[in-house]
């Protein structure tokens, strides 16, 4: 029975392997639909390089693995604000619901804001005097349970949206995930798969045109309506397994690693790796790496740092984190969260 968590590894692992498949010699990174599903919300996980895929105890990580919303025992309420790359304004806000002593429902709404941009076109590169935004919204409705006292499973629905000045494309993805634990208080592994759904194609009042059919026939009508279709845009799979592993360093100090392993549908497999050192279950330090051995990639250290105390019958906590982007900079998250 001590030996019951080598299958489970060696699952996670082959299971990684043959969905890997044959690697691309050329990405398509970027060119997918809702890309900015793949923003990491939580300032936590953030810090320890982003690998959530098996990590317990906390609202966060229902993001990266749906089933782990069956470990929440109290109601929780998240909201995260990043300064992404550009001067991008990052939100996401998450609240939890447990039904039972096995199970517990989720939301979160995740909002992506470019501001105000000038319009430019050919004839007018300095600006038509016009200014238009890229606005993009998920939001999700998720439920996780635990199937046995070791293993447990959840999924959610999301609904994406992306809108650029006038126009705009949606769809409905959906999120399924998996944990199981080795021990009650030691190794667990984590897959899930995030953002599987149908592509979507943009339509609206700026794809709208109006077109000489025959300019070179006498009569001609030049001012025929019509209008552009766009092709239809794939949403960011990605499979993640994971491994988390808690330690107990002494009285009060804890130490939880985790690792985990990505096959995205629009870029090459990658492996990230994260740390917490815990005090007194009341401070936290962090660091991570993330997208190791991913050709070309700018992301790479991160760190964070975490503070946690009583609030009257309930709890809180406020959650930092700093990551890197090489030559685009670095972006930063401020988590805030409550459990009551």
């Amino acid at each position: 029975m001590k030996r019951a968590w080598i299958p489970a590894v060696l699952a996670a692992g082959v299971t990684v392997f043959a969905a890997a498949g044959p690697v691309a010699a050329q990405t398509n990174t970027g060119t997918s639909f809702g890309s900015f599903l793949l923003i990491e919300p939580g300032a936590r996980v953030s810090g320890m390089g982003n690998a959530g895929g098996a990590l317990l105890g906390g609202l966060q990580s229902v993001y990266y693995n749906p089933a782990a919303a069956a470990e929440l025992r109290t109601r929780a309420l998240e909201f995260t604000a990043c300064g992404w790359l550009a001067d991008i304004s990052y939100r996401y806000a998450a609240a939890a619901l447990p039904l039972d002593r096995f199970s517990a429902v989720y939301g979160s709404v995740t909002a992506l804001n470019s501001g105000d941009i000038e319009v430019r076109t050919v004839e007018k590169p300095l600006g038509t005097g016009e200014l238009y935004a890229v606005t993009d919204v998920a939001i999700s409705l998720g439920y996780g349970r635990r199937i046995s006292d070791r293993f447990s499973a959840g999924f959610a629905v999301n609904y994406v949206q992306e809108t650029i000045w006038n126009s705009s494309a949606s769809t409905v993805t959906l999120s399924l995930g998996t944990l199981y634990r080795v021990s009650e208080h030691g190794l667990h592994v984590g897959a899930s798969v995030t953002n599987y759904g149908t592509n979507a194609r943009f339509g609206g009042r700026d794809l709208r045109i109006v077109y000489p059919q025959d300019p070179a026939q006498h009569g001609n009508n030049n001012i025929l309506p019509g209008e552009v279709f766009t092709d239809k845009f794939s949403v960011p799979v990605l499979f993640r397994v994971g491994l988390g592993l808690p330690l107990e360093l002494g009285r009060d100090l804890g130490l939880n690693l985790a690792a985990d392993a990505y096959h995205p549908s629009d870029n090459d497999e990658s492996l990230s790796l994260g740390g917490e050192l815990l005090y007194r279950k009341s401070l936290a330090v962090r660091a991570g790496y993330q997208n190791l051995f991913l050709e070309d990639s700018e992301t790479g250290l991160t760190a964070g740092a975490g503070v946690q105390g009583g609030l009257g019958e309930g709890k809180y906590h406020v959650d930092y984190a700093w990551a890197d982007h090489g030559r685009l900079g670095s972006t930063s998250r401020l988590t805030l969260g409550v459990t009551f």
